[in-house]
Formats: structure tokens, C-alpha cells, sequence
């Protein structure tokens, strides 16, 4: 057994009680002779407090050195050596659990290869679940009452308008973002304006929110919906059975009358049920990009009735960023995305295609196909060796008596089942790849001017995802909505 020592003494226990690191590494050593374990290295932590682990760079180096396989046996003065904290003892032994690695502490008699250690262990975790499940007993009634007294829990970031200090108990006003939070609700309950329209006017005029970098309609509602800004705190937005609000300690931003008023407007909005197209008719989704700002391109769908009585519906593109007003593309419909698409195709450059080039491209992509076969097949068979002592470990702890037979069992077919995945994958890969596998952007080409035309929505919607990374496209209202194909960028 690699059996690493790890001591730790703090300035305050050194001079108390007479610990020093000399004399732990001497009977630490001296029991290692005794029990004819194979010493590997000294660890320690001096004049450095057990409060956690964290903050300790020789504990830190020992678990580094027990994940690469260097270490398989840890052995301490005494346990609070190791750490003062329950929390971190079943950690850190848990760890030394899954990387097969014993524990063993002088002064308390465990050892975790026996049955008696891991019992005492196992009283610790249970004590220590106990401790855990009481403590967020505690935390949820203490800020319950932290709500009702006022108080508000927002600790990562306070809602617009408000900021909270380290060691303040009040949220206090921020007096320029006041001042944009009292014109949200202007703009929308005098102005008139949507959660949308007012989001782009707050981006237009570049004003900031505390999260992210532009407004939108999710960050405009959660302004005007916030009780926060007529004095109140609330407790526990996403339990509503549990949700309450209470009189805060802060100063108001807007009046009760103004936010009744908002949140009647809000509620009489009415909710829209949207007719969700199959994927594939948008087939250009997910490929299509705003030339102008690179922004992804989002489906919008407009339904009508035709002269039948029948619902139909235009597919059509739109640039998220012009949502948030940082873009001025327009809208650009399906049916003429595909014409200009096929255009682009069609008369993009030949030289791509001809033979000389076509067997260069054919060549490199069967080096590189056969550099990455050659990759995983090693990669694999790595992978199956690793199993194989893997489950010689496994029979090991049986013999031994550390694990029962139906745990054996069970790893055992856990192993053997990844052994076979391995197994299977390394048996499918080929020699030399095949000829469907050599797939060149001048295949590319060439199969789309072919076939293109018999494909179905389906298949398009294959086509694109298996071989266009991205289409770059551009339509401006100035230019009559005309719409332009960039670039097109094919997968390598």
C-alpha cells in the first residue's frame, strides 16, 4: 500500500498542547514499518487552522495526488488532523472511497479496510445528514423571519433601483436607476408601451440592466410586477404555497396607486395560444445568421385564412437583436430565403469542383479521417485495459471481504458492460474509411444541385443541419426587403 502521511498543526495548538509536525511524521513513520506499508511521501499543513479544507495547500496536493492513482492509503495522527468539520471528514471519505484509496487514523484506531472503521464512519455520515437537515431547518425559519421583520433576502444582486452593502440590513435607493425604474412605469401605464417597446427604448438609449447587457420583455415585466418598489420585501418566489409578502424597511420607489394601476393592466392582458408549425417546415432554422450583427436568426410564423376558410401560414425569419432594438434587419420570409439560397448554390464558384481539387479535398479528408481512427482506436483500447484492472480490483475487494458478493455482482456487470461498449465500438471502426465517409464541400456542392430540388422538408431540414454551419443573410427596408446571401459556411 502507497501510504501518504498527512499532519497538520496549528501556531495556537503547537503552543497548547505540544503538537509539532516532527513528532507526528516520527509515529506516523514508526507505525508504518509496523504494519509493512510502502511509504510514499509527507504532507503537511503547518501553523494552519483545520477549519477547512480550502484553504490548505498541502491537503489540497495529497487528494490531487490520490486522483492520479499515486496514493492508495492515508494515514493521520488523529482525526482532527484531517479536518475539524464533519462535512468535510465524509467528503474527503467519500473521495478517498471512490478512488479506491483506504483511510487510516492512528490515535482513534480506524482503518477503513474494516468492518468496525467504516461502521464509525458510517455513525459519522449519519450524524452528520442529521446536522445538515436540521441546519436548513434553521436557515428556512430564520429567513422567514428575516422577511416578515422587513428585511430583504436578495444577497447576490438587489433588484434595479436598489443596492445592499455587506453588513447592511436595508436596501438602499440608487437614485439614477430610481429615476429609469420610475419611467418603466410611466412608459407603460401613461405612454402606453408593450414590455417589448419599452425594452427598446431602454437599449436604444444604451441604459444597462443589472443582469446582462440589453433589456427585453422578461426583465421589463419582473420591474412592474416587483412589489419591491412600494416598500415590500417577499419570501419564496418559486414555492407559491409558500409565498408571502411583508412590510420592508426601505423606502419606496413608486406609489401603491401607480403599481395597483400597472398590475390591473398587466392582468387584462389578454394570453395568446400559438399554433406551433412543424420544425421542418422552418428548415432554415438553426443555420440562418443576421449578416449585420451575427445575431441568430429567430422563426416567426404569421397565420391567415384564406379564401376557403383555411388557416395557412408564412414562414418567416427575424434577427433577435431587432426584438431588443440593436438591429435594424428586416424580416425576411421563408420562401424567399430558399429562392436566394438556391441562387447562391448555384452559381457559387466552380473551382471547387474540379477534379484536381476534388481529389485534393478527398485526400485530406481521408488522412484526417484515418488520424482520427486511429485516435479513438487507441483511445479504446486504453479504455478496455483500464476496465480489465478495474475489474481485477473488484475481485480483489471480494477476496478481501470488503464488499459483499452481490455488490460484486454488480460491479462486476457494470464493468463488463462498459468493457463490451468499448469492445463494440473498437470492432466498428474501419481500416481505411470508406468512400459515403470521404464527404468534401465540393460533394457538398455538387449533391445539392442535384438533389436539392427532390428533397423533402425533411430532408432539407437534414441537409442543412448535417452540412451548413451557418448562412449569412441580409434584408434592409431601404432596399425594398431584398434579400442577400452573404456567405454560406460549411461544416469542416
Amino acid at each position: 500500500m502507497k501510504t501518504a502521511i498527512y499532519v497538520r498543526v496549528s501556531t495556537e495548538e503547537q503552543a497548547k498542547e505540544g503538537y509539532s509536525i516532527r513528532a507526528q511524521i516520527e509515529k506516523l513513520k514508526s507505525y508504518i514499518k509496523i504494519m509493512d506499508w510502502d511509504f510514499y511521501k509527507v504532507y503537511a499543513d503547518e501553523g494552519i487552522s483545520g477549519k477547512n479544507v480550502t484553504d490548505r495547500p498541502a491537503i489540497n496536493e495529497l487528494i490531487s495526488d490520490i486522483k492520479m492513482g499515486n496514493v492508495n492509503n492515508v494515514l493521520v495522527y488523529k482525526i482532527d488532523r484531517l479536518t475539524r468539520r464533519v462535512r468535510d471528514l465524509i467528503d474527503l471519505t467519500e473521495l478517498f472511497q471512490e478512488y479506491n484509496c483506504t483511510f487510516n487514523s492512528l490515535m482513534e484506531s480506524i482503518d477503513t479496510q474494516t468492518a468496525s472503521g467504516r461502521m464509525f464512519l458510517k455513525i459519522i455520515g449519519i450524524f452528520a445528514e442529521f446536522e445538515r437537515e436540521n441546519l436548513i431547518e434553521r436557515i428556512t425559519l430564520a429567513c422567514e423571519k428575516k422577511v416578515k421583520e422587513g428585511y430583504t433576502l436578495s444577497a447576490f444582486v438587489s433588484s434595479y433601483g436598489y443596492s445592499r452593502k455587506n453588513g447592511d440590513k436595508i436596501q438602499k435607493i440608487i437614485s439614477e436607476e430610481a429615476e429609469i425604474v420610475r419611467e418603466i412605469f410611466a412608459m407603460y401605464i401613461d405612454g402606453g408601451l408593450t414590455f417589448q417597446a419599452i425594452a427598446k427604448n431602454l437599449n436604444h438609449r444604451n441604459v444597462k440592466p443589472k443582469r446582462g447587457e440589453t433589456w427585453n420583455s422578461a426583465s421589463i415585466r419582473n420591474i412592474l410586477t416587483n412589489p419591491n418598489y412600494v416598500g415590500k420585501v417577499r419570501y419564496s418566489l418559486a414555492d407559491k404555497a409558500r409565498y408571502f409578502e411583508a412590510d420592508g424597511k426601505h423606502e419606496a420607489i413608486i406609489t401603491q396607486d401607480l403599481f395597483d394601476d400597472v398590475q390591473k393592466r398587466i392582468c387584462n392582458i389578454k394570453k395568446k395560444s400559438y399554433t406551433k408549425r412543424p420544425k421542418e417546415d422552418n428548415f432554415f432554422s438553426g443555420t440562418l445568421y443576421c449578416a449585420e450583427c451575427d445575431s441568430k436568426m429567430q422563426t416567426h410564423n404569421i397565420y391567415r385564412i384564406n379564401k376557403r376558410g383555411e388557416k395557412i401560414s408564412n414562414g418567416q425569419y427575424r434577427c433577435l437583436n431587432v426584438l431588443k432594438g440593436l438591429c435594424d434587419c428586416a424580416t425576411i420570409s421563408h420562401r424567399k430565403v430558399e429562392a436566394v439560397f438556391e441562387n447562391y448554390m448555384d452559381t457559387i464558384e466552380d473551382m471547387s469542383v474540379t477534379d484536381e481539387i476534388l481529389a485534393e479535398e478527398q485526400n485530406a479528408e481521408k488522412n484526417k479521417q484515418i488520424a482520427i481512427n486511429t485516435l479513438l482506436r487507441e483511445e479504446y483500447i486504453t479504455a478496455i485495459k483500464k476496465l480489465e484492472t478495474k475489474a481485477k480490483k473488484v475481485m480483489t475487494l471480494y477476496i478481501d471481504e470488503r464488499i459483499t458478493f452481490d455488490e460484486y455482482q454488480q460491479m462486476v456487470k457494470i464493468v463488463t458492460n462498459e468493457k463490451d461498449t468499448y469492445t463494440d465500438r473498437l470492432a466498428s471502426l474501419p481500416e481505411e474509411p470508406t468512400e459515403e465517409m470521404q464527404v468534401t464541400t465540393a460533394n457538398i456542392i455538387a449533391n445539392f444541385r442535384d438533389n436539392w430540388g427532390l428533397l423533402t422538408k425533411g430532408e432539407k431540414l437534414q441537409f442543412l443541419q448535417n452540412y451548413i454551419e451557418k448562412i449569412m443573410v441580409v434584408s434592409k427596408k431601404a432596399e425594398g426587403h431584398k434579400v442577400k446571401i452573404l456567405n454560406v459556411k460549411f461544416y469542416s
